[in-house]
């Protein structure tokens, strides 16, 4: 019996992560002079820095007979399989087969590259349909990530299982009050509420109508070529200067049972008020958000891999329910266009 046969094709292909869109991978920091190899949607893949520690990536597959590239030395652009000695330039290209020069595999560019940008304190890689785009769409950050009006911190985690059960998490303001009621920051607000949803140029806000800046009170969700949530959490002035704390979220499966989850806590501050923040967070506030984490960690590791088969969904989830049906038909529609290239 053919068990593939049995697999949805959306669901493998949202299981992998959506083709032809940037995606988080690693924190800058985990990725020093050695290649390291991590697997993320639904490949295994090899980093490493050059000489000017640029980034590359390749398909952590020696195209001769399939070793680790990334057990091997660095030669610049290229790695070189520690088994036989093939060299693989980032393009994908293999460069030198030492013990038969001259061969057919000399030349050829069998091994997926993937393009690769290094911002906001991380490494992002654009998951291409095509094994070998010239050249992807502009990675594009929120504002927050960007711009000197602002400071921020990554917080970088894997959790056990599904990135979409976090993406869930994320999209669902209501469980602030119930699972983080004893945080520090929310511990405010109604218990019981009613949602909305309006549109943005690039997404969509799910928010509790008639409460804002009280607790976990709305989530954006926005599409520029990567997928991020956004979502603000009021702050006492305990918590130092700059107001409200905004968190900035992107999810990267890493295989069916583990997930990639990158925040970024962000406040509009400059001068001696950044580094005031900076100092405070660090000492003080960062174990706090932790503790928040570790709350939904434990939630969603301990959840049943196909709890959402057995939902019973109501008003509070109209945000995952818009969410989940976008990237069904993004999915939907990238399965057509393999179709339609096929024929």
């Amino acid at each position: 019996m053919n068990m593939q046969a049995n697999i949805d094709p959306v669901e493998q292909l949202l299981a992998n992560g959506l083709k032809n869109l940037w995606f988080p991978v690693l924190p800058s920091a985990l990725l020093e002079d050695k290649p390291v190899s991590i697997r993320r949607l639904g490949y295994k893949i090899a980093l490493w820095r050059d000489n000017d520690g640029s980034v590359h990536a390749l398909e952590d597959h020696c195209p001769h007979r399939g070793a680790p590239l990334s057990l091997g030395p660095v030669l610049g652009d290229r790695l070189q399989c520690p088994y036989h000695g093939i060299e693989v330039r980032c393009d994908g290209t293999v460069t030198k087969v030492p013990g038969s020069p001259g061969c057919k595999l000399e030349g050829s560019r069998p091994t997926r590259m993937f393009h690769v940008r290094e911002a906001a304190g991380a490494i992002f890689l654009y998951n291409a349909a095509e094994p070998h785009v010239a050249e992807p769409p502009e990675l594009v950050l929120p504002e927050q990530l960007t711009s000197p009006q602002w400071s921020s911190f990554l917080c970088y985690t894997e959790w056990k299982g599904d990135y979409r059960y976090v993406i869930d998490n994320v999209m669902d303001p209501m469980h602030g009050t119930y699972l983080h009621k004893m945080s520090h920051s929310m511990s405010e607000g109604e218990s019981t509420a009613k949602f909305i949803t309006r549109d943005t140029d690039s997404g969509f806000i799910f928010e509790k109508e008639g409460q804002r800046g009280v607790n976990f009170d709305w989530t954006e969700f926005v599409d520029n070529g990567c997928h991020w949530l956004r979502l603000e959490i009021p702050y006492p002035k305990t918590g130092g200067p700059g107001g409200n704390f905004t968190i900035i979220g992107s999810y990267t499966p890493s295989s069916p049972a583990l997930c990639a989850v990158f925040h970024w806590r962000c406040r509009p501050l400059t001068g001696w008020q950044r580094d005031t923040w900076r100092f405070l967070y660090k000492n003080r506030l960062e174990a706090r958000h932790w503790a928040v984490l570790e709350q939904d960690r434990v939630l969603l590791e301990n959840m049943e891999p196909d709890a959402n088969a057995r939902e019973n969904l109501y008003q509070h989830d109209l945000g995952l329910v818009r969410l989940r049906r976008y990237l069904k038909g993004k999915a939907r529609e990238q399965l057509e266009l393999i179709e339609a290239k096929q024929l």
